[in-house]
């Protein structure tokens, strides 16, 4: 995990400091890195439909109530980021928009759509792995899951297996470069 005074992003391997004010980085649950394994485990998945590989898993209670990958080129959906094939999965599971004690797990950090969609499920605490400073916005660009002016915020543990999701995301692109002769 990445203290407050550095973070890593996704897809370089370049450290810089964090956002000024950010409050002090948040102790890991001893089941984080258990958790993130999962959503890489959906990464992976997503990465062999030909999806940017990024995975979620929802966990209540110690239990896995739901999981999504990246589904946007398969369904034609540009929402159907991995947190929101997640999130939706979750509300249908628990049969109930408010995932509340719930925790989401996720390989690259949320951009504003999906941290939009954090905040409105009232989700409590988001785990994610690798920094993303072209869109996300949970403390590369904005960090919407904890402003002040929003009706609900969250606790945010940032960088569990940081290394290994930047990995998974790096070598998806330098892939698709070979393949299609960029360098």
């Amino acid at each position: 995990m990445k203290t407050e005074t550095g973070r890593c992003s996704a897809v370089s391997r370049d450290c810089s400091a964090s956002l000024a004010g950010s409050p002090p980085p948040q102790v890991p649950d001893r089941d984080d890195e258990r958790w993130m394994g999962r959503a890489l485990e959906e990464a992976a998945a997503a990465g062999k439909l030909g999806e940017v590989p990024v995975g979620a898993v929802i966990v209540r209670a110690g239990e896995m109530l739901a999981a999504g990958h990246n589904l946007t080129h398969t369904l034609g959906d540009p929402t159907a980021h991995a947190e929101a094939v997640a999130i939706r999965r979750a509300a249908q599971a628990s049969g109930h928009w408010r995932l509340l004690g719930c925790t989401l797990y996720v390989t690259l950090e949320p951009c504003a759509m999906c941290a939009g969609a954090i905040v409105l499920a009232r989700i409590p605490r988001l785990v994610f792995g690798a920094y993303d400073p072209k869109a996300g916005m949970c403390g590369s660009l904005a960090d919407l899951v904890r402003d002040p002016r929003l009706n609900h915020r969250v606790q945010l543990s940032t960088g569990i297996l940081g290394e290994e999701c930047g990995h998974v995301l790096r070598e998806f692109f330098r892939a698709r470069r070979e393949l299609s002769g960029a360098r």
